[in-house]
């Protein structure tokens, strides 16, 4: 009898180990499965008053200004994003004491990329005085070129507008730029293209 009752005694403390290992087995492989589908596209920084400088051999080139900004930092492609707007101004080194800005509602770039996308009642306006204003800009920072497929309204130094309805391609520091579908006044006895002519 007594070695009946060791055996069922054995027998039950066997199975309640064995219950107990696949238990924690079954917990530990969800918590796995849970760790590869967690998002990890969430803020790794949160900076408010933000001011940014990039320099380029000492000199600076960018400086930048948000009222929040938030890195994600954490995924295969990490991008900062401005979503209560962002200011840019770009220097030229022949002239370091005139830039050129950039402002937007929503502004995000792509580190690695080194590829800026603005939204939203985006303005630019170069070192020579020349106004843009459209609703969308992309500047590929490598390439060094500017474009949009949106209307572009540009108002140059002599104060003539024109309207671009499908948008324009530009160097980043403006000396050369492509419109399309343009229509508005413009004097051509004012312009650089008739002076250079004469």
């Amino acid at each position: 009898m007594n070695l009946i009752s060791n055996i069922s005694y054995k027998n039950i403390a066997y199975l309640f180990s064995c219950a107990i290992f696949f238990v924690f087995t079954s917990c530990e492989e969800d918590l796995t499965k849970q760790d590869k589908n967690q998002n990890k596209n969430f803020p790794s920084q949160i900076i408010k008053n933000a001011k940014i400088i990039q320099r380029d051999s000492g000199f600076v080139s960018l400086r930048a200004s948000a009222p929040i900004i938030e890195k994600y930092e954490l995924i295969d492609s990490p991008y900062t994003v401005a979503r209560k707007g962002m200011k840019i101004e770009f220097f030229d080194k022949k002239k370091p004491k005139n830039p050129g800005n950039i402002t937007a509602k929503y502004a995000k770039i792509y580190d690695y990329k080194q590829f800026f996308e603005a939204r939203g009642n985006v303005k630019i306006l170069t070192s020579d005085g020349q106004r843009f204003a459209t609703q969308s800009v992309f500047w590929d920072q490598r390439k060094k070129r500017i474009y949009t497929r949106d209307t572009v309204y540009a108002t140059m130094e002599d104060g003539s507008t024109l309207v671009h309805a499908n948008g324009m391609t530009a160097k980043d520091d403006f000396s050369e730029y492509t419109f399309y579908n343009n229509s508005g006044d413009l004097d051509i006895s004012k312009t650089k293209i008739a002076e250079s002519k004469r």
